[in-house]
């Protein structure tokens, strides 16, 4: 199955630790093995973005070390 067949429709989407009340609102859904699926929580019926499951881990460690706060 491709990430274009994945059905998410019966999701359970939760919102990141690291939203906040700027605007910056990701959502994630737990359940899907090997994939994370991502999504905007201000566009819950927009498209949804999706991870392999050790690349989106690498990237949550770089966003708690700092790597990305640049602004």
């Amino acid at each position: 199955m491709s990430a274009m067949d994945l059905d998410l429709a019966g999701a359970g989407w939760r919102k990141s630790t690291y939203s906040n009340g700027g605007g910056g609102c990701v959502e994630v859904a737990d359940g899907y093995p090997g994939i994370m699926p991502v999504r905007d929580s201000k566009d819950p019926e927009g498209p949804a973005l999706v991870f392999p499951v050790k690349e989106w881990e690498l990237f949550v460690v770089a966003v708690r070390s700092g790597e990305f706060d640049v602004l």
